[in-house]
């Protein structure tokens, strides 16, 4: 059965870092085109980033949104079947749960989406809250 579980979230002072994991639960996660995305109480869900399926590229080609590049990292880490999502520089606003998903084609190629409608499968999410 295809699950995916994202953990890690806490509480993080402003200007602090986080890394949340996405695992990915009978099948082989880094092959599947993934999304990360976050939802603040009050404000539609938005994307964070994504990374692509691809198995000729072993790290992936991560994309981000406006809000998110230069501070967030998403990496693919096949040892352990998950994608994180490394967060620096955090501020209040980036208080939200998390979401991960993938879309289940394996090995897709090239690409990713940020719009959550293409993808097929998420995670529960969790919770990262910026404060002092």
């Amino acid at each position: 059965q295809v699950q995916l579980v994202e953990s890690g979230g806490g509480l993080v002072q402003p200007g602090g870092s986080l890394t949340l994991t996405c695992t990915g639960t009978g099948f082989h996660l880094p092959y599947y085109r993934l999304g990360w995305f976050r939802q603040a109480p009050g404000k539609e869900r938005e994307a964070v980033g994504c990374i692509d399926g691809d198995g000729r590229s072993y790290r992936g080609v991560p994309l981000y949104s406006d809000s998110t590049k230069s501070r967030f990292t998403i990496a693919k880490d096949y040892t352990d079947n998950t994608v994180h999502l490394q967060m620096n520089f955090l501020s209040p606003e980036d208080t939200a749960v998390y979401y991960c998903a993938i879309d289940l084609v394996f090995n897709a190629g090239p690409g990713c989406y940020v719009n959550a409608q293409k993808y097929d499968r998420w995670g529960q999410g969790t919770q990262v809250t910026v404060a002092s």
